[in-house]
């Protein structure tokens, strides 16, 4: 399926943590690529010694040429997505409790533009900023996404960050030759639905290995 890209501004350009980004890229460049993982998990080897990497688990929505940009599925910051809500000024315009925001954290992306909100959702739905991963899965960084959540006509299932993991041209395939990385296809279920303290453990188990066993070798699917 074709990308359908929606953009706005640079990356680079200041403004509102809920400022769109670009996410138009030529299609060529990604057929130049030997590999595609988007839609895939990155699984943090023991021989990560990165603090903001180790440990985790990346889902990756685009991957190619120029880089990679993907968004780390299982470190919490200390906000809810409630909170998030407030800071913005939106107000929740359903019963709390039949969308238990006050418990759903909001995700430390990554180190990238921390300060720019980003939703991973499914459906795809129809917003002003969105990068199609799938024919479901979706990054949204527009903030009318955040409204029609408190308007209750949200996607039916998200995960929204602060921030982003990015690489470039080259670099995300030399760390996983460094053994940095293990990659495996998505499992939706991990990326939505698990509770964040079992989505390591179960991504590594994607790919058949005891987590007990797990080295600094190398290894991907």
């Amino acid at each position: 399926m074709s990308k359908q890209r929606k953009t706005s501004k640079s990356p680079h350009d200041p403004g509102s943590p809920w400022d769109s980004l670009d996410f138009s890229a030529a299609p060529e460049q990604a057929a130049r690529n030997e590999l595609h993982l988007a839609d895939h998990f990155l699984i943090a080897m023991p021989s990560m010694l990165d603090p903001v990497f180790g440990g985790t688990v990346v889902y990756l929505c685009e991957h190619n040429a120029n880089g990679a940009l993907g968004v780390i599925i299982n470190k919490p910051t200390d906000m809810t997505v409630d909170v998030l809500l407030n800071r913005i000024d939106l107000k929740l315009e359903i019963a709390p409790d039949l969308v238990p925001l006050e418990k759903t954290p909001v995700m430390y992306g990554g180190p990238v533009q921390a300060d720019r909100g980003f939703v991973l959702h499914a459906p795809m739905g129809d917003f002003s900023s969105t990068l199609p991963v799938t024919g479901e899965i979706a990054l949204t960084t527009s903030k009318d996404i955040l409204e029609a959540v408190a308007l209750g006509t949200g996607p039916q299932r998200m995960l929204v960050s602060l921030g982003c993991a990015g690489w470039g041209a080259g670099q995300l395939e030399d760390e996983i030759i460094r053994n940095g990385w293990l990659t495996v296809r998505a499992d939706s279920t991990i990326l939505f639905d698990l509770p964040l303290e079992q989505r390591f453990v179960a991504a590594i188990k994607l790919l058949g290995i005891d987590p007990m066993m797990l080295s600094a070798e190398a290894g991907h699917a």
